[in-house]
């Protein structure tokens, strides 16, 4: 395989991650703790993300509970909750934070839904751009003379093909992530 086409999986390979990880913050009606994931906490000054200054459990299947190791650091926890824009409301006893993911409605599941399709057709345009980047360099290459006709129409092919499978794998993902959201 040529190296223009290792590194165009490579490319798509980081796509695929990086879109795995912005579902992972779309609530779905249950308890996660990758919803949590980017908020960060002011903890003695300095902005600290939330997994260093506390443990979280799910004890039930829609609640998060947070226990902070400091208790002085709740407060700040509740505080940077709220700030996230996460629409979820902390109650704390003092020592532990809970929160309590309210079930979807029925209208928002489809919103939700909605939005999971909209991200993930972003990320199959990411996905074919790398791909036409791939294509122009094999092209370069050959008015170059590096490769051959011949060599370019089938590098061309494993670009298409490679292509095919990681929009394969964002089609995956996302029924999955519906089903899941859809879910009652």
């Amino acid at each position: 395989m040529s190296d223009v086409i290792i590194e165009m999986a490579e490319k798509m390979e980081k796509s695929i991650e990086s879109f795995k990880n912005e579902l992972s913050k779309v609530r779905t009606g249950r308890a996660s703790i990758s919803l949590l994931d980017g908020i960060s906490v002011d903890a003695y000054g300095s902005p600290m993300p939330m997994n260093q200054v506390a443990t979280m459990t799910i004890p039930e299947s829609r609640m998060i509970a947070i226990q902070p190791w400091d208790p002085q650091m709740v407060p700040a926890i509740e505080k940077a909750i709220m700030a996230s824009n996460l629409g979820l409301t902390p109650a704390n006893d003092g020592k532990v934070i809970r929160l309590t993911i309210p079930q979807l409605t029925e209208e928002r599941r489809k919103e939700l839904v909605k939005q999971v399709r909209k991200v993930a057709e972003e990320f199959r345009v990411a996905i074919r751009n790398v791909r036409r980047e791939a294509i122009d360099t094999l092209k370069k290459q050959k008015k170059d003379r590096e490769i051959s006709e011949d060599d370019l129409f089938k590098l061309q092919d494993d670009a298409q093909k490679e292509t095919d499978t990681y929009v394969k794998q964002i089609d995956a993902v996302t029924d999955n992530k519906e089903k899941e959201m859809m879910e009652v």
